[in-house]
């Protein structure tokens, strides 16, 4: 089994950053692709960023140009640097893994078998 744990997550002001981690355990995450994804309440969960094993890399729309997401084999992290933040990114922000190295298949929520609890993401001045 994999466990998947984020961390990072808090109030920040509009316009501010904020690094989000997720540490996973159980299994080595070399094969995998990482995802994250985010949830407002009342809505359905998105993806956000996702990077394949080999380090090719995916963006929502919503994010490019003002979010990263990196991993660190060695460490078996992923982490999701978010910059230029706004109010509509507050949301609950998941990390998920997956066994699918193909871009388009990693916004799809069914391709992560994985999933860790969240952490909450609140963009507020």
């Amino acid at each position: 089994q994999m466990q998947l744990v984020e961390s990072g997550g808090g109030l920040v002001q509009p316009g501010g950053s904020l690094t989000l981690s997720c540490a996973v355990s159980g299994r080595t995450i070399n094969g995998y692709s990482m995802g994250w994804f985010r949830q407002s309440p009342g809505k359905q969960r998105d993806m956000v960023a996702a990077i394949t094993s080999s380090g090719r890399i995916t963006y929502a729309d919503s994010v490019r140009g003002r979010f990263t997401i990196s991993r660190d084999n060695a460490k078996n992290t992923v982490y999701l640097q978010m910059d230029s933040l706004k109010p509509e990114d507050t949301a609950d922000y998941y990390c998920g893994a997956a066994l699918s190295q193909i871009l388009t298949r990693l916004y799809l929520l069914r391709e992560y078998p994985y999933w860790g609890q969240g952490t909450q993401v609140t963009v507020s001045s």
